[in-house]
């Protein structure tokens, strides 16, 4: 348990690469590794080894105060390329729908036309419904 006040040791990321190095190359033990490194926890060498084996590099980088960060990121990502595929869905579908505009009456077309987009938009999450 942390007590008030406490400092805590950290490690350059460039260190943690070289003990994970060391370890997986050059199959030093984690004690021999920790005395060559001065590094104070015994610990701590199987910590980041796990976070290395997890999640490769980005493990070893200290992320306190950026996972909301980047949760949020990727998630908002993920929304922009399931909206774009829609858009893209709707695009090809409404151009269509333009090709047939001369063949029918405007009066006719624009009803279809606007009847059909509503009813897409409303099954298209994200998507509403914009009139002509």
């Amino acid at each position: 348990m942390a007590i008030k006040g406490q400092k805590y040791k950290t490690y350059p990321e460039k260190m943690k690469k070289e003990a994970i190095r060391l370890h997986t190359a050059e199959e030093w033990t984690y004690r021999k590794i920790n005395e060559h490194l001065g590094i104070h926890d015994p610990g701590r060498m199987k910590r980041w080894m796990r976070k290395h084996r997890e999640q490769g590099e980005f493990g070893l980088m200290n992320q306190r105060g950026r996972m909301k960060e980047y949760l949020d990121q990727d998630r908002y990502v993920e929304n922009l390329k399931r909206e774009n595929e829609l858009l893209k869905k709707c695009l090809v579908i409404w151009k269509e729908e333009a090709k047939k505009k001369d063949s029918i009456s405007w009066k006719k077309w624009r009803h279809t036309v606007i009847s059909r987009n509503y009813a897409m938009c409303l099954a298209c999450p994200g998507v509403g419904f914009m009139p002509m």
